[in-house]
């Protein structure tokens, strides 16, 4: 395990029921398929090695002792493998037959694990030949020659890289306290499912949303594997399932009712999970009393890494299977924080600074929607352009445009004649477009908005988003500063791809063509003089970089807490193809930088709505002290 990434395999082998040297020789091959593509922890169906099927044959002795003498080979065959496999055997101990997991690596037995609930309904009648795990009385036994201790206890295996697992067989998720529940709360980082489950119509859809919910309710990997093609299709047929999950979300999955053999590899993220775990109060509190023994694994050589994963470089951005849902509760979460602010200040006035730049357009759409649905006047939105030294045409007739569509009180308020008065009662050279010229243009119209607002009895609506709060991308008391913030829990990637499908809903066919200039305009303050064309000179991502890398680190710095190393890994393998390894390195040391010296104007944030997994509000998520060293993390940067 390298990057706290353990690369895990569910198998789906070809069997013949019954079979035993057959069925050990295709669980072999596929070992030895995952151990040359560097898997640690392979886990096989329910009683893989006689097959699932074999009815009253379990009371056979011939295939019991020629099950034993299989593993026997099986085990010989791993002598040399750094692999964990784990295979289910119909074991003896004493008068009573049980249905295990075996765990076996490098020739020997690590720990058998029973099967504790057994179906006894419906097609399933596992109790006319096997005993659960609650009737074991603990004790000593051999199996295939080795001494090995039963129990019912649970067991917690410890790899020798500090991963944990636990295992469950079949019916044991599905029962109403399930196994997994103790383990993952004793410690167990991944549950393996050892499963023989049947195929019946809308089954697999339940087993798929039964997995997910048990990975995530656990905050666990989880790694299912289900016999297939080869088990007995006298009146039930088994179509072969291998599912990964993780925390709910599915990493890989086998094609089902396939007759060939497959194996489904993937990497399970054990540092994200246990940072899961570490801030969520509740599952520590459910963690009291949860035990488990624990067995450790054999020492392993030194493996390759490679990150096989999928990395989403745009972890904000919904899933397109997902977008609609996921836009419509975001605008909603936004809007109807605004409308309750406004309801309880009885206030039906508002006064936003609109630039023609994304922030401000979506903050305006959204006090839009909240209007309409207090059924306020929009009329009573009052929006105000506030030209300056860096204003381009293009920024300022989509402001406008926008405003005069959406049928809402226009103003326009030049700045450049204050300033210019501000600047000669400090003593600033007008010629100088240092910070104070950029900083005293922000303030101005900031001071603007306030006054108006008094003026018509109403809020000032703040526009800035997530991201530049990540990166201190704001005027301290100047553009930080409004009355609410819409926009405070929506990173700037975010920003963009809401604006994008609001202007493709038919109610908004009339401002589409502004919207879709907003989106496409650069990223620009405009507080420094355009080009000698009029367009846009200073451009935000130019100064402060690319924000598509700087809410992929926001969102793996913030929402799950790793190191730098761990960020440029995953930002390598997400943007690999657009950014080389020293552009990586350098913004990311940037966003490392900001965000620790600019702690202080988070400190002090006006309220807003959060709408995801990340918020940087002093009084909700994010709780850091202004004065914090960002040595550490500096110097992790500087070592990549």
């Amino acid at each position: 395990m390298k990057y706290g990434l353990m690369k895990v395999a569910a198998a789906i082998p070809s069997i013949r029921v019954a079979d035993v040297e057959f069925n050990v020789q295709q669980i072999e091959s596929l070992i030895v398929q995952a151990e040359g593509k560097g898997v640690e922890l392979i886990v096989f169906p329910e009683l893989s090695i006689t097959g699932y099927t074999c009815q009253d044959l379990f009371s056979q002795q011939l295939l019991l002792d020629k099950a034993e003498e299989s593993l026997l080979v099986l085990l010989d065959f791993t002598r040399k493998l750094n692999i964990i496999s784990v295979v289910g055997l119909p074991v003896r101990v004493g008068a009573l037959l049980y249905n295990c997991a075996v765990v076996i690596q490098q020739g020997s037995i690590l720990g058998v694990i029973p099967k504790t609930h057994l179906p006894n309904y419906n097609e399933f009648y596992e109790k006319r030949w096997f005993a659960s795990a609650a009737d074991l009385i603990p004790q000593d036994i051999y199996l295939a020659g080795s001494p090995i201790h039963i129990s019912n206890e649970p067991i917690v295996f410890r790899t020798c890289d500090g991963a944990c697992f636990g295992i469950e067989i079949c019916e044991d998720v599905w029962a109403p306290l399930p196994p997994s529940n103790n383990l993952a709360l004793a410690g167990a980082d991944i549950i393996l499912n050892l499963s023989a489950t049947d195929e019946l119509n809308g089954k697999h859809k339940y087993l798929c949303s039964l997995l997910a919910q048990q990975s995530a309710r656990m905050m666990c990997g989880y790694v299912y594997s289900s016999c297939g093609f080869g088990e007995s299709t006298q009146d039930v047929v088994y179509g072969g399932n291998a599912l990964i999950y993780e925390n709910g979300i599915l990493l890989a999955e086998a094609d089902r009712f396939s007759i060939d053999p497959q194996l489904r590899i993937q990497q399970i993220d054990i540092d994200r999970l246990r940072l899961e775990r570490q801030n969520n109060t509740t599952f520590r509190s459910a963690q009291v009393g949860a035990v488990a023994r624990v067995i450790n694994t054999k020492l392993v050589e030194h493996r390759e890494f490679e990150l096989i994963r999928t990395i989403n470089p745009y972890p904000f951005i919904p899933k397109d299977e997902d977008m609609i849902d996921a836009c419509e509760e975001i605008l909603n979460i936004q809007t109807m924080g605004l409308c309750k602010r406004l309801h309880h200040t009885r206030c039906e006035n508002v006064v936003i600074g609109i630039s023609g730049g994304l922030d401000s357009t979506l903050a305006l759409l959204i006090t839009i929607r909240a209007f309409d649905k207090l059924g306020l006047s929009r009329r009573g939105i009052t929006g105000i352009t506030m030209p300056g030294f860096g204003t381009t045409d293009r920024t300022h007739e989509n402001a406008v445009k926008l405003m005069q569509s959406l049928g809402i009180t226009i103003r326009e308020i030049n700045i450049s004649k204050s300033v210019l008065q501000h600047f000669e009662d400090i003593g600033h050279q007008v010629e100088n477009h240092d910070v104070t010229y950029e900083n005293s243009q922000a303030r101005e119209r900031t001071q603007i908005l306030m006054d108006v607002a008094n003026q018509v009895g109403g809020m000032v609506i703040g526009t800035g988003d997530l991201s530049e709060l990540a990166l201190g991308w704001c005027t301290y008391n100047g553009d930080h500063m409004s009355m609410y913030g819409v926009n405070a829990g929506v990173p700037k990637t975010l920003v963009q791809y809401l604006i994008k499908y609001i202007a493709n809903q038919p109610a908004f066919l009339q401002e589409r063509e502004t919207l879709i200039d907003v989106i496409e305009t650069p990223i620009s303050p405009e507080l420094t003089p355009a080009d000698a064309d009029g367009n846009i000179a200073q451009k935000t991502e130019d100064l402060v970089g690319p924000y598509e890398l700087h809410d992929f680190f926001l969102y793996y710095h913030l929402r799950v807490g790793f190191r730098p190393s761990k960020i440029f890994l995953l930002a390598q393998h997400a943007f690999g193809d657009k950014y080389d390894d020293d552009t990586i390195k350098h913004w990311l040391k940037t966003f490392c930088r900001r965000f620790f010296n600019q702690q202080f104007k988070r400190s002090c944030l006006p309220d807003g709505p959060k709408v995801g997994s990340v918020s940087l509000s002093p009084r909700g998520d994010w709780r850091m002290p202004s004065d914090a060293s960002s040595a550490l993390w500096l110097k992790e940067c500087d070592e990549l």
